[in-house]
Order: C-alpha cells, then sequence, then structure tokens
C-alpha cells in the first residue's frame, strides 16, 4: 500500500534579524485513504490501541478521523500540554502522540517511564525547527540579567535553557506576573505572541524573531475586506497571528480558549484565524453555526500554508497503524534534559494551580520568588 505521497516542500521567510536560521520547511503528507479502507483501517487501529495497551492523544489540528479515533478510544484531543498531562495521568503505558515533535518530547518529560510514540517523528513545527538549542544558548548567555520564558512549542534542550514554559492560555498571566516583580524577560519563539503579550503587559522583553508558518500568513487587509461581507460575524484569533489580524478580533486566545467563545459567544458565524484544523473541533462543539477561514490569500498574500500545518498533515490512519504494530517511532529524551525541561514546566504547572485555586501569593516580592522561582517539583 503506497502510504505516503512525495515530498512536499513548505517555504517561508526568514526572520528580519538573522536570529532564525531555518529558511524552508517540509513535510511528507500521507496518500488519500479510500472509504472503505478508511473504515478498516480504524477497525484496525481500535484493535491495536486494545492488544497494546496503549491510548492515543491527538491535537485539534490534526486530521478529524484522527481526532475521532482518539475520543472514541478513550484518549483525549486538546492543546499540546493537556495532551502531554493526560497521558502523564493515564494508565496506560504506551502513550501515541497524534501530533508534532515537541509534543511528544513534553508528553516523555512529563511521563519518562512510558513508551511514547508518533505516526512520524519528522513531524515538527516551524518555531521549534527556527529556535535550535545551541544558537538560542548562546542568546541566553548574552543576557544573563533577563528571565528566561519560552513557548511549548520549542525543543526539550530549548526548555531546559529556559526558567519558564508558558501556554497561549498562560503566558499572558505569568508574564504579567514576573514583570511586576520587576523581572526584564527574554522571550523565545513566536514574535507574534510575544509583541501580543508585550502590549497587553508593558513588560521589558526581549524577543527571538520567530513565527508560526501558520498564523504568519494571516492577512489583516483581507480579513478587514472578509469582515465587510459577513458584517455580523465575529473573528476568533490565535495570538500567534500578526497584529493587524490580532486588533480586528473578538476574541484573542488559545485553541481550547477559542473553541470556548465558539460554543458560547453570542454569534452564528465566525472567521477563524488559526489552523483549520480546529474547526472539526468547533463544530462539534457549537452545532448550526458557521465557520469560515480568515484569510491567507489576497492582493498581499503568499499563501505558504493555507491556514493548515503541514506537519500536523503528516498524521494519518496508515503511519498511526504502522507504528501500533512495529513501535518503531519512539520519542527519546535524554534524562539529565528531561530532568531541566521539567523545572520549567513545573513552575507553570504550579502557576496554573495556585491561580485556579485563587492562592496566587500577596505577600512580599521575596515570598513570591521562593514560590515560583526555585526549581519545581520533582
Amino acid at each position: 500500500m503506497n502510504t505516503i505521497a512525495p515530498i512536499k516542500t513548505f517555504e517561508y521567510d526568514r526572520p528580519v534579524g538573522g536570529v532564525c536560521s531555518t529558511s524552508e520547511a517540509w513535510a511528507r503528507v500521507p496518500s488519500p485513504v479510500e472509504a472503505l479502507e478508511k473504515e478498516a483501517l480504524k477497525d484496525h487501529i481500535r484493535r491495536l490501541l486494545k492488544e497494546k495497551e496503549a491510548v492515543l492523544v491527538a491535537h485539534y489540528y490534526v486530521d478529524a478521523d484522527l481526532q475521532d479515533l482518539a475520543e472514541e478510544t478513550g484518549g483525549c484531543v486538546s492543546d499540546s500540554l493537556e495532551m502531554a498531562r493526560f497521558g502523564r495521568d493515564h494508565p496506560a503505558k504506551t502513550l501515541v502522540v497524534a501530533g508534532v515533535r515537541f509534543m511528544g518530547e513534553t508528553a516523555k518529560i512529563l511521563s519518562p517511564e512510558k513508551t511514547i510514540l508518533m505516526p512520524d517523528l519528522d513531524a515538527t513545527c516551524s518555531l521549534d525547527l527556527g529556535c535550535p538549542a545551541d544558537e538560542f544558548a548562546a542568546f541566553c548567555d548574552q543576557h544573563p540579567d533577563r528571565t528566561v520564558v519560552v513557548y511549548a512549542n520549542t525543543s526539550a534542550a530549548v526548555k531546559a535553557r529556559a526558567d519558564w514554559m508558558v501556554t497561549s492560555s498562560i503566558g499572558l498571566d505569568i508574564v504579567e506576573y514576573l514583570h511586576k516583580q520587576g523581572k526584564k524577560i527574554l522571550w523565545a519563539p513566536d514574535r507574534h505572541l510575544g509583541s501580543y503579550i508585550q502590549k497587553k503587559t508593558g513588560a521589558d522583553m526581549l524577543m527571538w524573531q520567530g513565527s508560526c508558518l501558520v498564523h504568519d500568513e494571516f492577512k489583516g487587509i483581507e480579513l478587514d475586506l472578509l469582515r465587510a461581507q459577513y458584517p455580523d460575524a465575529k473573528v476568533l484569533v490565535h495570538p500567534e497571528s500578526p497584529s493587524n489580524v490580532v486588533e480586528q478580533a473578538d476574541a484573542v486566545g488559545s485553541t481550547t480558549q477559542l473553541i470556548d467563545a465558539a460554543r458560547t459567544m453570542d454569534a452564528t458565524t465566525f472567521i477563524v484565524a488559526t489552523d483549520n484544523g480546529i474547526l472539526h473541533k468547533m463544530r462539534a462543539a457549537a452545532p448550526g453555526k458557521h465557520f469560515i477561514d480568515a484569510p491567507t490569500a489576497g492582493n498581499s498574500a503568499t499563501c505558504k500554508s493555507c491556514a493548515h500545518c503541514p506537519w500536523m498533515a503528516m498524521n494519518g490512519l496508515q503511519n498511526l497503524a504502522d507504528v501500533l504494530e512495529k513501535g518503531d517511532k519512539e520519542i527519546h529524551v535524554d534524562p539529565e534534559i528531561g530532568r531541566q525541561a521539567k523545572q520549567a514546566i513545573d513552575r507553570m504547572l504550579d502557576f496554573a494551580a495556585a491561580k485556579k485555586a485563587k492562592a496566587l501569593p500577596t505577600g512580599s516580592l521575596e515570598q513570591e520568588s521562593k514560590l515560583f522561582n526555585g526549581i519545581g517539583p520533582a
């Protein structure tokens, strides 16, 4: 069976300043599967998951069939951190991650004793590729006075160099907290998300100049024209998008937050500026509502991604079945790098737990520093 199509190349612009050394991205997209074959493959995967005592976790951006399979078989569909946390807390000894490589690494960091498999180990992320660990470490060394905060979309080695890891759902809160402490921040890698947080908090932030191949392609001019066609539509935007897109949003947030907004906002039509893989979950969460891709095309556009991550598209039914059969695409993280990266992740998890419990410290900065700036729990 021919499971892999010819290599497709996806080029993207190198950020100004020369910090990002990656100028080209590539992905192998699985060949389409016929309807009857698809159903047989799904049944085969269900059996394999049960036989291997494995659980499937999938990101909102992967193919709808994989999302449905994850939920049908007792796994989950979520954002990258919740995927890893679900896998950590699940009794299964094998976790299959349908997403991109940094998600598999995060799962391994939080569950070092488990076997972490992925349908394709080459599925990666332009933010990860654009922030090589050695170059990033040198950049940090040039600015030792700054607290290093990195986005989840980075390698384990980059997380190991950081003081904090954040996700798009809590990055704003953590940077605001650090800013109130008087901390100067070194932020990596997404410049759009960093700029959004900087504007909201007023924090002193030195930016690594990375970007997401998908979100960087959304166009403010064309979005304004599309809104004129749908004057009653609400605009949902992920903060990895350019500022002229974010400024037009009715709701800005992480993948999970945007799904919640689609479900709860008083509107029937939405324009969505994030990877269009999310529309499957939005339609399920808000039946009867209409969702439109934000524009990546138009007079000012190059449309290199057309609102769908080429690496997320590398996850398919056939390579999912293959990895369950063979177990040969396993994620490994150097134990020492994993231990160091876990400290940055744990600081965020501790902060999120305290925020949820409304127990964020209100005492002196010294007391706050002791709670969140030390090494996180083992």
